[in-house]
């Protein structure tokens, strides 16, 4: 089963305008499978495979004149980052044409590194995300299974390619590669349980504000080693940062972020939550629907290539809304709830008091997402507009 990305357009429209292309993205959220998809007559180069990655250190000149005139795969690239000088060195000789080189790389830090130093201005750069519901309603056949299925079950690919395969299984599996192969690679961890009690700390502070000192003493480890293992998470894709909004651009940079597990699945997973009742019954409820909502965002602003950049909002007075991003110069506020019925005045009490305060700036559009099933606009004194789940494409563009 192959599965439409919303990313594919935008893939091959940058594929026209550079020379290569990079896409990033966790584990198992089929890199490999969307550029085979979007190249199948490219020669395919896994270096995974150990011997090819030495082979692509002793002799990269060969390995990149293997596929002739076709395009070139290269999969998982960071195992041998010496090839970004020479891709660099092949680039130059036909500068002008485009989409020769296609890679995939699980770790992202290395990757961007590489393009920084070697192709900057000559390879595009694309993060894949797990599958968002949009793209895994657009594919199965079958109905779409409800939002508390999905969000247990989470957007990795193969989950939904087969069905039968057991979940906790899955991620079992995932979670003992992840730290054997990339956690191992990234940085000295001397005892991986202590990363995994991380990584179950980190599930439960997810859509939280970030405490590298609380999360520490939780784990047993220092705020530094916590900083330094909050790094890891991110680069590998596992988790995300989501950065204070200020009209002062600077205090952007001192306030502390909240985090994001990206997908809900492996947070359910680290969570022991097994079921879709288990879930509903869960206080968690509230930041992993929270936690779903950013994950749809985020592949909608990486598919169309989008400038938006999604921020939340929290003043000194503790008034929080869960997500703001800037458009067109005006600040526009989401605020995201479980429930169907959003009448009430609570649900959009933060969005008013905010939406008050920002004066010029103030979108004049906001958005309550929630599990209603038909959208319709609020009545409060900012225009505030409920939407459900298959509505969240109006909000980035």
């Amino acid at each position: 089963m192959w599965f439409q990305r919303a990313i594919n357009p935008y893939l091959h429209e940058l594929s026209a305008h550079f020379p290569a292309v990079v896409v990033t993205g966790a584990r198992q959220t089929g890199k490999t499978a969307l550029l085979r998809q979007a190249f199948p007559e490219a020669e395919f180069v896994s270096l995974d495979v150990p011997s090819v990655a030495e082979s692509a250190d002793l002799d990269p000149s060969a390995l990149l004149a293997s596929a002739g005139d076709r395009v070139l795969h290269l999969d998982e690239v960071q195992y041998a980052p010496g090839l970004f000088r020479h891709l660099k060195v092949a680039i130059e000789r036909d500068r002008h044409r485009m989409g020769r080189y296609v890679m995939t790389g699980s770790q992202k830090f290395q990757l961007v590194s590489g393009v920084a130093d070697s192709l900057a201005g000559r390879c595009a750069v694309l993060e894949l995300g797990p599958l968002s519901s949009a793209e895994l309603r657009g594919t199965l056949q079958e109905a779409t299974p409800p939002l508390a299925d999905r969000i247990v079950r989470g957007g990795f690919p193969e989950l939904w390619r087969d069905r039968t395969l057991n979940h906790r299984a899955f991620f079992s599996s995932y979670l003992a590669t992840y730290l054997e192969r990339d956690v191992r690679s990234l940085a000295r961890v001397g005892q991986l349980r202590d990363f995994e009690r991380f990584l179950r700390a980190l599930a439960v502070r997810t859509g939280g504000l970030l405490n590298l000192s609380d999360l520490g003493r939780h784990v047993g480890i220092a705020a530094t080693t916590a900083r330094d293992w909050l790094s890891i998470v991110e680069t590998s894709g596992v988790a995300v940062l989501v950065e204070p909004w200020f009209g002062n651009v600077g205090k952007r940079l001192i306030k502390a972020p909240k985090v994001y597990l990206r997908d809900t699945g492996l947070a359910c997973f680290l969570l022991a939550i097994d079921t879709p009742e288990q879930l509903v019954r869960s206080p968690q409820l509230g930041a992993l629907f929270e936690t779903w909502v950013l994950a749809q965002l985020h592949c909608r602003i990486a598919s169309t290539g989008s400038a938006a950049k999604l921020y939340f909002y929290r003043d000194a007075h503790g008034t929080e809304v869960d997500f703001a991003f800037e458009r067109g110069g005006r600040v526009h506020l989401v605020e995201v709830k479980w429930a169907e019925d959003v009448r009430a005045p609570r649900f959009v009490s933060a969005i008013e008091k905010v939406a008050a305060t920002l004066g010029p700036l103030d979108g004049e559009q906001h958005w309550l997402v929630c599990r209603t099933p038909t959208p319709h606009p609020l009545r409060t004194q900012a225009n505030v507009r409920a939407i459900g789940e298959w509505d969240l494409d109006a909000l980035v563009v």
